[in-house]
């Protein structure tokens, strides 16, 4: 049996417990229905035997490494894509909002007439009604029935919910009128992401919703999928906007989906936790081999304990060491080294300004960037983050103002936009990589692919074949080989999985070099800035401190300061000394966890006894079948009492296990909860 399977089956084991949990805690009749669902492409197999119950009322973040699977089984769930195994169910009259970034739209059409065809039914008669109303000949009933139907669905409020959803996600009352081709690509998204959400949906998939929108458009759609009341299935990137929206999670690893309770942070650590319960299990199936064997060896050719290494012999034989799947997740290697030090001031700013017409997006910005500084410049979209950069980068002009780089200043730059830096779609990423280190031999560029996940093979694919996520591990490889001891990131983590975002912070934690970056990911934003600068319509502020003390300090809970303030009461309330009450219930919760410790091993010793008993049993129970006649006709009475209490003994040796398991994990958790608190175990 395939490693793969064997190891999804054991998963599965393990899960089966907690489905109880999870139909607990949903009081609703489910949405969708995932029977057996599998999808693969040829040999490689994505996910399978998938088996799930989605219900409204629930936002599930659907998770798992960039290729695992997850935009797959979101078509397939909207009806885009067929199931290699397995069907999905769902209550006939559910109406679908899906988020497809590929869909056609009209330029010529009104921007908020756009969003107002998500809902579609409502759209459609209110355009039968103007047409009706502007015609020679009306038909007043048709009209009537119309209206009373618009009535019905509040449809006359749809230009303004329109308008609303518009303007929170960063298009503003002023623009709405407009043809939608007046508007660029991402914030054509935009219109499209308001359109599903005025859809009025049951089921709502949304495949990274976030991407092109500001962090003040990203706190917006927070708060409104939070009010949401249908189910929805969220594809995302950003860390911190499912920690704020799901309240579970779908994980597509190990060519399965498991459900977790809670938001993100919640599945990581669930997760973790529940491999490394896998793994000291079998753990300890393992010495429990050993040990058996080391008796065996031991006594095999001593007569008195010959019987007994014997039947270590078969339990030995018995004992099922499950082997666990390799996960999907993958981390690239980055390090950025620089190849000299830059001066103490590296980067100077004066005044710079600059203007698209009459649209001004920089207005007399001046800052200096020192050595070791990692700034990250936020603020909306269009209001001038990637023009500052391509401007300190030599890309564009300023109107007014004066850019200068320090001394011994070495670049590496990541564009927002890096398909030109790529060049031909036709270039292998071994020679687009190579002609940036031609004095290094075949291997050594080889190695810095493999760094950047492109091993063997990949190495031959074209810069056209590359998916985003792919494309921006090159850039860093490319970034990584010219040593530069200041690095300008636009918008890095676009298109970057989990892993290779944790891996990328790790990078720029140990860069020994000055970093001016931009980002609307605030998790990434708060775990890398030493210094916040947020482009404002009249100017720029410029905040000498980390992404969370620059929150708590302004106060607006524009951004995110909702989460600051939870910390801060947080941490308010653990400075402050706990009444009596309250330590004496901790003293003696502490104290109970103690005693429960201490006996615990006893209890664990006598069901591992009991393990071992039960096992000897069945072995006398195959002696039994292998006596001579015991299978004669006139004997099958006690035949089919011996196999009764074979398998009642069978089951008895399953439960048993379970107990002798069960303990052992309430010891390992007690003993983590002991060490973990302050005081003396």
């Amino acid at each position: 049996m395939p490693i793969a399977v064997e190891a999804g089956r054991f998963y599965g084991k393990v899960w089966a417990n907690r489905r109880l949990e999870l139909a607990a805690l949903s009081d609703t009749n489910p949405m969708l229905i995932l029977s057996q669902l599998a999808k693969s492409y040829g040999a490689r197999s994505l996910f399978a035997d998938v088996s799930m119950e989605l219900t409204a009322g629930v936002r599930y973040g659907l998770v798992g490494a960039n290729g695992s699977g997850k935009t797959t089984l979101l078509r397939i769930v909207a009806g885009d894509e067929s199931p290699s195994d397995g069907a999905v169910s769902m209550p006939k009259e559910a109406r679908f909002g899906v988020l497809r970034q590929d869909r056609f739209l009209d330029d010529s059409k009104c921007i908020i007439d756009v969003a107002m065809m998500g809902d579609e039914l409502v759209w459609r008669a209110l355009d039968e009604i103007r047409s009706l109303e502007s015609g020679a000949a009306a038909d007043p009933t048709r009209i009537a029935n119309l209206d009373e139907f618009v009535r019905a669905h509040a449809g006359y409020a749809l230009r303004s919910r329109a308008g609303q959803v518009l303007a929170g996600l960063g298009i503003p009352t002023e623009i709405q009128e407009h043809a939608l081709g007046t508007l660029s690509g991402g914030f054509k998204l935009r219109v499209l992401l308001a359109q599903v959400l005025l859809s009025r949906p049951d089921i709502l998939l949304l495949d990274e919703p976030t991407n092109h929108l500001d962090i003040l458009s990203i706190r917006w759609l927070e708060k409104f999928l939070a009010e949401y009341r249908g189910c929805a299935v969220i594809i995302s990137h950003d860390r911190r906007f499912l920690d704020h929206v799901v309240s579970r999670v779908l994980d597509v690893d190990y060519e399965t989906v498991t459900e977790y309770v809670g938001n993100y942070t919640d599945h990581v650590r669930q997760k973790a936790a529940f491999r490394e319960q896998q793994e000291a299990l079998i753990a300890k199936q393992e010495k429990l081999r050993a040990d058996k064997l080391a008796f065996v060896e031991r006594f095999r050719y001593k007569a008195t304990k010959a019987r007994q290494a014997q039947s270590r012999v078969k339990q030995i034989e018995k004992i099922e060491i499950q082997e666990l799947a390799r996960s999907s997740r993958r981390f690239p290697h980055f390090s950025f080294v620089p190849i000299r030090p830059s001066g103490k001031e590296v980067l100077k700013v004066d005044q710079l300004s600059k203007a698209y017409g009459e649209h001004r997006v920089l207005n007399d910005v001046s800052f200096l960037l020192r050595r070791h500084e990692r700034v990250a410049v936020i603020g909306p979209n269009g209001i001038g983050k990637s023009t500052l950069l391509k401007s300190a980068m030599g890309l564009l002009s300023p109107d007014h103002g004066a850019i200068s780089w320090g001394h011994e200043t070495k670049l590496g730059y990541f564009a927002q936009d890096h398909a030109e830096a790529l060049g031909s779609p036709e270039t292998t990423l071994l020679d687009w990589l190579w002609q940036h280190c031609p004095d290094q031999p075949e291997s050594w560029v080889r190695g810095q692919l493999g760094h950047a996940l492109f091993s063997g093979d990949d190495a031959k694919k074209t810069i056209g074949a590359l998916s985003g996520g792919e494309a921006a591990r090159l850039v860093f490889a490319r970034i990584t080989i010219g040593q530069p001891n200041v690095l300008v990131l636009d918008e890095p983590t676009n298109h970057l999985d989990f892993e290779a975002i944790d891996m990328l912070v790790e990078a720029l934690h140990k860069f020994d070099g000055t970093v001016l970056f931009v980002s609307h990911d605030r998790w990434f934003v708060s775990q890398v800035a030493t210094r916040i600068i947020e482009l404002l319509p009249n100017g720029y502020r410029d905040f000498p401190g980390t992404f969370d003390e620059y929150l708590g300090q302004c106060g607006d809970d524009h951004l995110d300061a909702d989460a600051v303030l939870a910390k801060a009461k947080e941490r308010a309330v653990t400075e402050t000394s706990a009444p009596p009450a309250d330590q004496y219930r901790q003293r003696d919760d502490l104290k109970r966890k103690r005693n429960r410790l201490k006996a615990l091993p006893q209890r664990r010793d006598a069901a591992l006894q009991e393990v071992d008993r039960l096992e000897q049993l069945l072995v006398a129970f195959e002696a039994r079948y292998a006596e001579p006649g015991f299978f004669d006709h006139d004997n099958m009475t006690t035949v089919a009492q011996v196999q009764a209490d074979q398998l009642a003994t069978r089951q008895a040796l399953d439960a048993a296990i379970q107990t002798w398991e069960l303990l052992e994990s309430e010891m390992a958790e007690l003993e983590r909860e002991l060490a973990a608190n302050d005081e003396p175990s």
